[in-house]
Formats: C-alpha cells, structure tokens, sequence
C-alpha cells in the first residue's frame, strides 16, 4: 500500500453518537416507520431500491439533527418527524444519483444500486424519493420549513452540477472545491438543523446558529471522508479505499498535493485523474505525494477547524443533555481520523 499518513490522535475515550442517538429514539422509531411507509409504491422496483439502500446501514445522522434542535428548544408537535424523514429521503435520492454520476461500485459496504438495478433505474427512484420527501414536508405545514429544504434541494443540485464540471480537472482550485462541497454536502446539514428551531418558532439568532453548526459540522464530514479515502479503512467509509482516486474525483487532499507537489507530478495525477488510467501502485503512489505535501495532514487540519467551528455555534444555543449530544456529534465524526 505504501506510506499511510497518521491521520490519527490518541483518545481517553472512544467518540460515542449514543446520547444523540437515545435522545432521538422514540421520534426516529416515528421516522423509520414513515420512512418505509413512504418507500411503497405499487411500482414493485421502487420500493425494492429504496429499501436495499435504506436497509443498508447508515447513522442516519441528519434526521437526528432535525429532531434533536427542534427538541432543544421544546418543540411539543410531530412535524419534526416528517421534516426528518424528508431530510433521509433527500440524502438517500442523493446517494443513488451520485452512485450513477460517479460510476461508483459500492455504497455502505454493499453493491450500489446501479449495480444491482441499473442507471435508469436508480435516477428514477431516486426522483420519487425527492418528490415523496417535499410531499411530506407539504403535509407538515410549515411554508418556511419547506423554504429552507426546497433550496436545499437545489443548492445540493447545484453542487452536482459543479462537481461535474470540475470532475476529473487537475486544474481545479481549492476555493471551487470548497463550493463544491458546500453546496452538494454541507447545504443538507444545515437545512437539517436550521428547520428544527424553525417548527419551535424559536426565532433567528436560534435558526442562525443551528445553520452554522450544521453547515461546518457537514463541511468536517466531508473532508474526514476525503482523507479516509486516501488514509482510512474500508470499513471507515463503507466503500473501498482508493474509490476517489479510481473515480477521477478531484478532492481537498488531491488539489493540495498537485499544488504543492513537483512538476515531475502532474504528469502522473492527469493520467490517474484525466485520463482515468489508474494502474497497480499508483495509490500508493499517491498517498505518499500526498503525505510527502503535507496535504493529507493539512485536510485533516481543516476538518478539525470546522469542528471547531460547529462546536462554537452550539455555544449559541441554549445548554443543555440535547446541545452535549450534538457536540458529541461533532466529535464523533472527526473521530472516524481515529
């Protein structure tokens, strides 16, 4: 494999989303169910790729977002339940996109739907996961919680949009990276945990500070998961490790070393990532540029940063076990470095 960068730091103990996770029980039971009732259709292939990727593991850390700010601020109603289940319909209408646009193999360990199920077959279900999502957030009632996950909806297709034509360009910087990310990731979280105070009514220094923790705490997510890629496990991410690479995606870690890296270098990242050549030895290859650049470590740095730029939003918020679980949240997935 060749040299692996340290992504690691030592910890008195393992990070846990277990308080989030027995915080939002009872209301992620009431998620689940209407997830899976949602998932029908007499459309017999719908309902079968649905739950194959719905089935198929997952924290489901989003809805718990949505649930746990809207408990925060003593929300006594259900519509955080329908809010959240849109919330895992729009990210998994997402995943099954993004398999198809990344020609990618494996989701959570097991074959991508398109692998199972086809293209066709998989853009289409995931477009009536998306319209069964703004369905439900029609029949929670709130036009503004609707707002905010419809322009979610669109940043995020925005984002896809940029990543193609940023797909497999060398030349790609690091600012329209961060875009990229922002848009087809962190937009989701942020609407994620902005509509919980909203259904409170909880007014807009909460709704502000529920979207900054959301937003940096999706924007750490992805760049943990660009650096596992390069640094991780197969278990880590739920795919194979080099997939990134393999793929032609251009990343935080992979623009870092092509700008930092010697010109002997780019020869080789444009017949790895251009030309989608990728041949034996050549991840190797690439993490050890990686690592000798510095920008593996550098990643990882950043992650960190925005972790502690969620964590500083949650000081916003009023304390409490609810505010705790969701910094532990953050701590959880700089942890997957660990």
């Amino acid at each position: 494999m060749g040299a692996v960068v340290p992504l690691r730091e030592s910890r008195s103990e393992p990070a846990s989303i277990q308080n989030l996770v027995d915080l939002t029980g009872s209301g992620m039971e009431a998620v689940n169910q209407l997830i899976l009732s949602k998932a029908g259709s007499n459309v017999d292939l719908i309902p079968e790729i649905a739950r194959h990727l719905i089935s198929s593991g997952g924290k489901r850390l989003r809805p718990m977002l949505t649930l746990a700010m809207a408990d925060l601020f003593g929300y006594a109603g259900d519509g955080h339940v329908g809010l959240a289940a849109s919330v895992e319909f729009m990210h998994t209408a997402t995943l099954l996109h993004d398999d198809v646009v990344d020609e990618s193999d494996m989701r959570r360990g097991k074959l991508a739907a398109r692998k199972l199920w086809g293209n066709q077959a998989s853009v289409l279900v995931g477009d009536y996961l998306l319209g069964q999502a703004f369905k439900m957030m029609v029949d929670v009632g709130s036009l503004e919680a609707l707002r905010i996950l419809a322009s979610a909806s669109a940043v995020i297709a925005e984002g896809e949009v940029m990543q193609l034509g940023a797909a497999q360009d060398i030349e790609t910087t690091e600012e329209r990276y961060m875009q990229v990310i922002e848009a087809k990731t962190a937009a989701l979280f942020a609407a994620a945990a902005e509509v919980g105070p909203v259904l409170a009514d909880a007014g807009d220094e909460a709704r502000s500070a529920a979207r900054d923790y959301g937003m940096a705490l999706g924007l750490a997510f992805q760049l943990v998961d660009d650096a596992l890629d390069y640094g991780g496990s197969a278990s880590d991410l739920g795919k194979d490790i080099g997939d990134d690479l393999r793929e032609g995606k251009i990343t935080l870690p992979v623009i870092l070393a092509i700008r930092r890296g010697e010109a002997s270098d780019r020869a080789f990242w444009t017949r790895c990532l251009e030309d989608r050549d990728v041949r034996e030895g050549d991840l190797a290859h690439a993490i050890s540029i990686m690592t000798a650049t510095g920008a593996l470590a550098d990643t990882v740095a950043r992650a960190r940063a925005f972790g502690d730029e969620a964590r500083a939003a949650l000081e916003r918020l009023p304390a409490g076990p609810h505010r705790e679980a969701l910094g532990e949240a953050v701590d959880f997935c700089i942890a997957r470095l660990s």
